[in-house]
């Protein structure tokens, strides 16, 4: 309370101590006339008052009352410009409480009015003033008016917020943008007060934009395509392959957040306000500044930067690559991947295939930094040369082998074995295994060798020729049963194939596998390699002999009848015979027959 006593001259200063009224007025008029000087108030109600004073914890309040009342300072944290002479809202608690003292309270004038507040302040789209009291999931809790309400994450700044709890116990201005009546939930912005801000901003710094020029900017934003620039107000993108001349795995490499960097507009879009920088572009490109003697032919150093199935970037200076395509990489003639040979990071000598330096490409090789190996093939590997190789594939028709890198080389499956019939190469060897060759064909031009296995031993059917004779009978196993016939196991390893009608047994039965069986030879075939057997014949041969002796006797008997019959002689001589004659006409015909 501020009261002012004005001085009287003649005021009677020793009545006034004994007690008397000097006034003229009683008791109760003296009340009524102090009361008529301060507000009528009472419990329970919203005044506006004075700040008459301020320190750490309390702030003191006039309402024109008999006294003034203290609140604690917290109740204005929402706005620390608070000062002494501001008018403020307050709440009567009390009168006069046991001590005797006036109770006031700003946070209670506030939320008695707080909702009031919040929907004029949505429906006129003004600025309230809040106090961000802690974080939550989401965003932040602002007291405005009293109310707690919800700003999101999102809605703080308009660049990506990297420390929430900086912002606590701050007081900021907001933009109200949502309201839940039925719930009483309000949503606040701060974004949307500097958006408005930003967008003037934006459109006189996007006027005076011109391709080409070089500006300011921070680091606002680094993302895995690219680095965000605040150029003052307006963000420009320089994407990762306009931050380098060389290669740039992570933009973090070249840039980092809130740095102050020069960069060059590039182009932008007046409608979509987006702005493409370029920061490499600042520096000449590394191209222009390669030796100018460098030519086709040269060795040069470099580093693996980009690793691909097809082959290897190589930086030989930032900015200036070359390709290693993969069949440059070895005079092996196998399709192979890149990376078997280097990888991402490796140091490497190459030499120069071609450089364009207008279009600013280059291939290179490290296969050429070997002598070619079939430069003398002839001399190497001569035909008749016995070597070892590795076998690298199969095929149905045969094996290909490696004699060593970049000398490949075809063992076709006739030229595996002199004996075997081999329907596939997997049955005689495996990929990896070594394999002794003999080398039967250059092919220089294809860069190819014909070689064989089987070579480097004696043909054995040249023994064969004469062991397995046609009609000659040997002892054999059935290996195998197909439909045309069976596979029949000889003496010394080698096989014979018998049709199914010459596996008949002289029982009638048909021969089965895995049985020990007697077959005739009845053909031979040394440059097919073919021996055809048959079980059936050796029985069939003998009723044969058989039935023909029979045959050659009978005849031979109709023989000696006839001659018997047509000789007159004989025939009269028959009718007087004796026994003797009988014993004579024997003989005759005995030795007749023999002469047959």
């Amino acid at each position: 309370m501020s009261n002012v006593l004005t001085g009287t001259p003649d005021f009677n200063w020793e009545e006034y101590a004994n007690g008397q009224n000097i006034s003229g007025l009683t008791h109760e008029e003296l009340e009524q006339s102090y009361n008529g000087t301060l507000n009528k108030v009472s419990s329970r109600e919203v005044v506006i008052g004075t700040v008459i004073g301020i320190n750490k914890r309390e702030v003191i309040v006039d309402i024109n009352y008999k006294q003034d009342a203290i609140i604690p300072i917290s109740e204005f944290r929402y706005n620390p410009e608070l000062k002494v002479g501001d008018q403020v809202e307050v709440y009567i608690e009390n009168l006069e409480d046991k001590k005797g003292q006036l109770n006031l309270s700003h946070k209670k004038a506030r939320a008695s009015r707080s909702w009031e507040l919040v929907n004029e302040a949505m429906e006129n789209q003004t600025v309230v003033r809040g106090y961000i009291k802690c974080r939550t999931k989401g965003g932040m809790i602002v007291d405005v008016f009293g109310i707690e309400a919800f700003l999101p994450g999102s809605q703080i700044d308009v660049k990506p917020i990297r420390d929430y709890d900086a912002y606590v116990g701050q007081t900021e201005d907001f933009k109200i943008v949502k309201i839940n009546q039925e719930f009483r939930n309000v949503v606040v912005s701060h974004k949307a007060l500097i958006e408005a801000e930003l967008e003037e901003q934006k459109k006189k710094i996007i006027s005076t934009l011109e391709k080409g020029q070089v500006l300011e900017g921070t680091v606002k934003n680094i993302t895995s395509y690219g680095v965000f620039i605040d150029l003052g107000g307006v963000d420009g993108l320089i994407h990762i392959t306009d931050l380098s001349w060389g290669r740039v795995s992570e933009p973090s490499e070249i840039v980092s957040l809130d740095q102050k960097i020069n960069v060059v507009i590039l182009d932008f879009d007046d409608e979509k306000k987006r702005i493409a920088l370029g920061l490499k572009q600042l520096t000449p490109h590394p191209w222009d500044a390669i030796d100018p003697n460098l030519k086709v032919g040269d060795i040069v150093k470099g580093k693996v930067v980009v690793m691909a199935d097809y082959g290897a970037f190589i930086e030989i200076a930032p900015g200036v690559e070359g390709l290693i395509h993969v069949s440059e990489m070895s005079w092996n003639q196998h399709l192979r991947s890149a990376q078997d040979f280097m990888k991402v990071g490796d140091e490497v000598e190459a030499v120069i295939l071609t450089l364009d330096r207008e279009e600013r490409k280059m291939s290179l090789g490290i296969k050429q930094l070997k002598e070619d190996p079939w430069t003398n093939i002839e001399e190497k590997y001569p035909v008749g040369s016995k070597h070892n190789a590795k076998v690298r594939n199969f095929t149905n028709f045969g094996i290909f082998v490696e004699i060593e890198e970049g000398v490949d080389g075809l063992i076709h499956i006739s030229d595996l074995s002199w004996t075997k019939k081999i329907k596939h190469p997997s049955e005689f060897t495996q990929i990896g295994e070594t394999i002794d060759v003999q080398v039967l064909e250059i092919d220089k031009e294809n860069r190819r060798l014909s070689l064989g296995h089987k070579q480097l031993e004696e043909n054995p059917w040249d023994v064969f020729e004469t062991v397995f004779t046609v009609g000659s009978i040997h002892e054999g196993v059935i290996t195998e049963l197909i439909d045309k016939g069976a596979v029949v196991s000889l003496p010394y390893s080698v096989e014979g194939f018998a049709t199914p009608k010459h596996l008949v047994k002289e029982d009638g039965t048909q021969a089965q596998a895995n049985e020990k069986l007697e077959f005739k030879v009845i053909e031979f075939n040394k440059e097919g390699k073919r021996i055809i057997l048959s079980h059936s014949r050796i029985f069939e041969d003998v009723a044969k002999e058989e039935e023909k002796a029979e045959k050659k006797a009978a005849a031979a008997a109709r023989k000696v009848k006839k001659t018997v019959e047509e000789t007159p002689a004989i025939q009269n001589q028959a009718a007087s015979t004796t026994l003797g004659d009988i014993d004579a006409l024997a003989a005759l015909k005995s030795k007749l027959e023999g002469g047959e």
